[in-house]
């Protein structure tokens, strides 16, 4: 399965061409880079080349002006920068900026405070009111405000109260209202308006004169505004185009050096030379060798991955068509080491196979890989691309069970899984499928052991030749009797294919450490004892729950087809056109629901059921120089 084969590169070179050969590497997507500080830790007269980066701070900064301040830059091309004074320019700009933004949102600020300050007031035109009058007076207190037009009638009440009050605006629900009291009574009588739900308005300091000459003075205030708003705008527009070419200059500049020196952590530093490691496919490091090579004083030397015991190779995943979109249920898990196998292709067919049997209906299949194909065209979802795959196998498995959009009636089905003698076989079926995918899960295990030369694995693990043997001996006695084959497992078979078998993995810690040259039982006999029995009772449990565990997949097969027999008893019941609206909702229903829960449950077999028994997911993936400095940022 495809894990790419990779050569170790080291790219050397003088120091003083670091920025010609980083410049021409930070955009590489083949070439994984390592660390240098890998190198140079613990090694003397190798460092790493540590230097400064103001860059990343000018090109963020740059950034942030424009999302804040709504600017589009220009492409541009690049060059040295002098920072000292890129920086006092950037300061300047963005100053700049603030103060422009600062003065439109205080006349912003100005015209919503006159608008709703002549909203107010313009409820007591043609009142004679005169607001210079009314609020220099040191004896009385004056409050103007709204309340409903119901309380009016209830100031009767409170006749005897020192208040005059004047009705400015009437109507059925609201009215707006003027009171004057003294100062030594303003308490008392807030409190008797506040009871009738007078709501104060209140008059800022900058309105002066009559309610006509206050209006006239707010609307020439707010249209002077409008206007320097209009010339702010017109000089911030100028101002940009006076510096958009610089700034988007700046920007790529910064933006590439601040690349290239981040990407200066994976230089090793040796005299006057310098050099970079990292890894790439065969095919690309041969291209890298070839390019880098043209230029002047620099040599490549290509080795095998495993050639340097401080690096451990990255994984690069290549997978054809149909298994590639299932990588990232492998990732989910974990990356595999460079030296195991890529499930992918295992998963991709087990994923789909289980899936269609589980939600096998011709039409809902189809409708699966319309939905995934639209989900990853125009939203790049790749649980889109998996719907693709798995609506394939559903229409497959459709047809064996002659479900069309849940009906039996469309196509010759060739097994019908409703059908109560067919129940048996079904769920049998189910636990056969399990108990092939087990097998093949543990060979699994008990080559990649075998290549890595863990014999302990390899040998007595019940993943590994012991279990092997043992679940193969169990099966044969199983179909022995219940096929009525007659073959002649006695005692003898009994012995060496299950009893031996049981016994190794019960030994399996004082074997592998027998073979290792340590004792075997460090801690004393008892101790072994009484763990490794609990243990191998726990593994001999798990074959069991494992093999039964694949019921669901018989059991989600007889759930699609009672809810669907559901939905069809339903729709028959409303008939005429009703019947073809519950169909559709019952149908989009079921797609819904039980496929996400097929689909979790598929994925359960997957991580549970067979990861468990022969994939650690211990490595790491492989990452091109381009995408760790984009991550960087």
């Amino acid at each position: 399965m495809a894990i790419a084969k990779l050569k170790l590169l080291e790219i050397e070179f003088p120091v003083e061409n670091v920025d010609v050969i980083l410049d021409k590497l930070v955009d590489s997507t083949t070439f994984h880079p390592e660390l240098a500080s890998k190198f140079a830790d613990g090694v003397r007269d190798i460092t790493v080349m540590n230097v400064d980066n103001p860059y990343g701070d000018i090109a963020h900064r740059i950034e942030d002006a424009c999302k804040n301040h709504h600017l589009e830059l220009d492409e541009a091309r690049t060059e040295e920068i002098d920072v000292e004074k890129e920086v006092q320019f950037l300061n300047d700009f963005v100053k700049k900026f603030d103060d422009f933004d600062e003065t439109k949102r205080q006349l912003l600020e100005m015209m919503d405070e006159n608008a709703a300050v002549k909203k107010e007031i313009s409820h007591m035109v043609n009142s004679g009111i005169n607001f210079d009058y009314l609020f220099d007076s040191h004896y009385l207190q004056i409050r103007i405000g709204h309340m409903p037009s119901s309380s009016l009638t209830k100031l009767e009440y409170y006749e005897n109260q020192e208040f005059l009050y004047k009705v400015f605006e009437e109507d059925t629900q609201e009215c707006y209202i003027m009171y004057i009291t003294t100062r030594n009574k303003a308490p008392e009588i807030d409190n008797i308006f506040s009871t009738l739900f007078f709501k104060r308005v209140r008059i800022p300091e900058f309105v002066h004169g009559s309610v006509e000459d206050a209006i006239v003075k707010l609307d020439e205030e707010t249209n002077t505004a409008t206007a320097y708003l209009e010339e702010l705008k017109a000089r911030r527009a100028n101002f940009i185009e006076e510096n958009k070419a610089h700034l988007s200059k700046l920007y790529a500049s910064a933006r590439e050096l601040n690349r290239i020196t981040e990407a200066k952590k994976y230089v090793v530093i040796f005299g006057k030379s310098a050099a970079i490691y990292g890894f790439a496919t065969v095919k690309d490091a041969n291209v890298i060798k070839e390019e880098y090579e043209k230029m002047d004083r620099v040599r490549v030397d290509l080795t095998p991955p495993m050639s340097d015991y401080r690096l451990k190779p990255p994984t690069k995943l290549v997978n054809h068509w149909f298994a590639k979109p299932f990588g990232m249920f492998v990732e989910m898990y974990g990356v595999p080491n460079y030296t195991d196998m890529d499930p992918t292709n295992f998963v991709a067919l087990t994923y789909c196979i289980l899936f269609g049997i589980m939600f096998g209906d011709v039409g809902q299949g189809a409708m699966l890989i319309l939905f995934g194909y639209l989900m990853s065209k125009f939203k790049g979802f790749k649980l889109g691309e998996v719907g693709v795959r798995i609506g394939i196998f559903s229409i497959i498995m459709g047809i064996i069970f002659g479900s069309v959009f849940g009906s039996e009636t469309l196509i010759k089905p060739f097994f019908v899984p409703l059908k109560a003698s067919n129940t048996m076989t079904l769920l049998g079926t189910a636990v056969a499928i399990g108990a092939v995918l087990i097998i093949i899960t543990i060979s699994f295990n008990t080559y990649m052991n075998g290549k890595k030369k863990n014999w302990g694995e390899f040998l007595f693990s019940q993943n590994g030749l012991a279990g092997l043997v043992f679940y193969l001996a169990v099966i044969a006695l199983i179909i022995n009797m219940i096929a009525g084959l007659h073959l002649p497992l006695g005692r003898p078979f009994v012995v060496f294919f299950i009893v031996v078998p049981i016994l190794l993995m019960f030994l399996k810690e004082p074997l592998t450490r027998k073979i290792g040259g340590y004792p075997m039982f460090p801690d004393g006999f008892g101790a072994f004892f009484t763990e490794g029995f609990f243990e191998l009772f726990d593994v001999l449990l798990t074959f069991i729950t494992n093999t039964v565990s694949y019921l669901r997949v018989g059991g989600f097969v007889l759930s699609h087809a009672g809810m669907m027999l559901v939905v069809y008893t339903l729709a028959g019941m409303v008939g005429g056109f009703g019947y073809w609206i519950v169909l559709v909702l019952g149908n989009i229903f079921v797609m819904v629901l039980e496929g996400m829960i097929v689909g979790i449950q598929v994925l359960r077999l997957e991580f549970y059921e067979m990861f468990s028994r022969y994939y650690e997911g211990g490595g790491r993936p492989f990452e091109s120089m381009k995408e760790a400095l984009d991550k960087a940022k």
